[in-house]
């Protein structure tokens, strides 16, 4: 693999690299096969290269000989070409406040809808499911995403604690100078959410929270301190400023660039901004490069993404 400082380096670069439909097979091919490509359908590396379909053929005899890089990625099956797919990863992964498929149809030429579905792609590219656990100096809270109560329907109106009825809780777990999590989760009760911290943050981590009753009793487990926000955000070293800001980050993209989000599509929003904060201190290439570098082995249908019976 060549170093990310021969690949492009901004996106006026990236989109020139890329119009060369041979350009994005290579880099593809040489990020999916470090080895050599291998036939997708029977693992066989005795394949050879058609350069005038830019497909190979396996030598074995099996149905779909041919394939293309495309398959077992989030490209397969889709008519857009490889230069508008990889200038879409190259702008989601670097734009702070995320990109809306209006914004990306009119960018690339192709229909708002197809937009859509080309951004909730990558968004499965940028899931970073793991098993390491956050540990150090850990900061824990929840935030409500939904509509304002004053903004619904007097019929639908109903507010009732930090919020109306109805909004999508978001849990977040932010080690300080490393990485977010996100999760929603169904509600605050304390078996929901220490449930979460217990399978996402290191035992013996020094946790810090708010007030909120549900945090209660993890001191067995973790060196647990709380600040009360209705007397102050910060004692010394106690605060949760790091996730406020980090909430700050998230509504700014929900509200001000996606405007208005689904809840059950809700947690792929969530990777796309976990992944951007966890990757703050890569260039804008190494971030494209990282999101390249995932969209193999993952699958998004239509008819999945919005719900089509089977």
């Amino acid at each position: 693999m060549k170093d990310s400082q021969e690949f492009p380096q901004t996106l006026i670069e990236a989109v020139r690299y890329f119009s060369d439909s041979q350009a994005c097979v290579d880099l593809l091919a040489e990020m999916r096969w470090p080895d050599g490509v291998t036939c997708p359908h029977c693992g066989s590396q005795d394949v050879r290269y058609l350069r005038t379909r830019q497909r190979w053929e396996c030598k074995a005899k099996h149905p779909k000989r041919q394939f293309s890089v495309m398959v077992g990625t989030i490209f397969e099956r889709s008519h857009i070409g490889l230069d508008k797919w990889l200038a879409a990863i190259w702008m989601l992964a670097n734009a702070k406040n995320g990109v809306s498929s209006y914004e990306l149809a009119r960018a690339l030429g192709i229909t708002q809808k197809s937009a859509w579905f080309v951004l909730h792609r990558i968004r499965v590219a940028m899931q970073t499911r793991t098993f390491a656990k956050l540990s150090g100096e850990v900061e824990i809270d929840e935030t409500f995403i939904g509509g304002k109560a004053r903004n619904m329907h007097k019929g639908k109106r109903k507010v009732k604690g930090r919020g109306a009825v109805g909004k999508a809780i978001v849990m977040g777990m932010l080690e300080r100078h490393g990485n977010a999590m996100l999760h929603v989760v169904p509600n605050t009760d304390r078996q929901t959410l220490q449930r979460k911290i217990r399978q996402h943050v290191e035992a013996g981590s020094r946790v810090y929270t708010d007030a909120l009753a549900s945090y209660a009793s993890l001191e067995g487990d973790y060196f647990h301190a709380v600040i009360d926000h209705a007397e102050a955000y910060a004692e010394g070293n106690v605060h949760t400023n790091c996730l406020e800001n980090f909430w700050s980050l998230l509504k700014r993209s929900i509200h001000g660039t996606y405007v208005s989000v689904e809840p059950f599509h809700l947690f792929r929003y969530l990777d796309e901004q976990a992944f951007r904060f966890n990757n703050r201190e890569n260039t804008d290439c190494e971030r494209f490069l990282r999101v390249v570098n995932s969209v193999a082995g993952k699958r998004l249908e239509c008819k999945n993404l919005v719900g089509w019976p089977s």
